[in-house]
């Protein structure tokens, strides 16, 4: 009896990981980095030349704006 029971929810943990695996396939899902730039502000096409306040790095910011540093340099966001 007792190996049945294993036997089942052996089978039901099998069937639970397949569905998780399906549900995560093309969410495209990117990590973000856990670090801050120091950004003084930021600039977007759709912005135009207006000044945007600042994010922490790409991953908080909308895609295509740059980030303009307090070093002087610029990152444009992917």
């Amino acid at each position: 009896m007792a190996t049945s029971r294993l036997h089942i929810v052996c089978a039901l943990l099998l069937v639970g990981v397949v569905l998780l695996g399906r549900n995560q396939e093309g969410t495209g899902a990117v990590a973000c980095p856990q670090f801050c730039l120091e950004v003084d502000y930021i600039t977007c096409p759709s912005s135009g030349s207006q000044k945007l306040p600042s994010k922490c790095n790409c991953c908080m910011a909308p895609k295509g704006c740059t980030l303009h540093l307090s070093d002087g340099t610029s990152e444009t966001c992917p």
